[in-house]
């Protein structure tokens, strides 16, 4: 009897020691995961700044999720790939770039994510071919659509 007793502590003493063992496998394993997805979150930042500094339309586009909105200062929303594709084109005809982003906040839960950003730099305005200060701060709703983080939801305003 003191045999099974003995053999059935040890047993669950060995299995709570597994437990907590998996336990911080687990935590690891999201820990990584989630710095995985802020530097995929990164890289997608860094990709829409270099197509609003080219005016890339296509490449902009391109970074939406199929049911993505572009909600820029002062004009409708773009919804869907098609809007969103046209909302750029204008946009770049009318302006050239030239801005830097600073990653504020990333956060990220299972398959949404969200970061908060601000850009500073210059507008080049065609028309008048004048130059003139740019800063802004944004907020970028991610979805992870197949395995790759695209913009969901986009909005900026200015902050001068």
């Amino acid at each position: 009897m003191k045999t099974i007793r003995v053999s059935t502590i040890l047993f669950f003493t060995l299995c709570y020691g597994c437990a907590d063992k998996s336990s911080n496998i687990n935590l690891k394993n999201t820990k990584n995961m989630e710095e995985i997805a802020k530097q995929e979150i990164e890289n997608v930042l860094m990709t829409y700044k270099e197509t609003l500094n080219t005016s890339n339309a296509e490449k902009a586009t391109s970074l939406y999720a199929k049911d993505g909105i572009f909600m820029p200062t002062g004009v409708p929303s773009a919804k869907g790939t098609e809007q969103i594709k046209g909302a750029y084109d204008f946009v770049f005809s009318q302006i050239q770039l030239n801005i830097e982003f600073f990653i504020e906040e990333i956060m990220v839960e299972e398959t949404f994510a969200y970061a908060v950003t601000s850009s500073k730099g210059s507008t080049l305005i065609h028309a008048t071919k004048e130059t003139i200060p740019e800063e802004n701060r944004e907020l970028f709703v991610f979805i992870n659509e197949d395995g790759i983080w695209k913009i969901a939801r986009y909005m900026f305003n200015k902050t001068k």
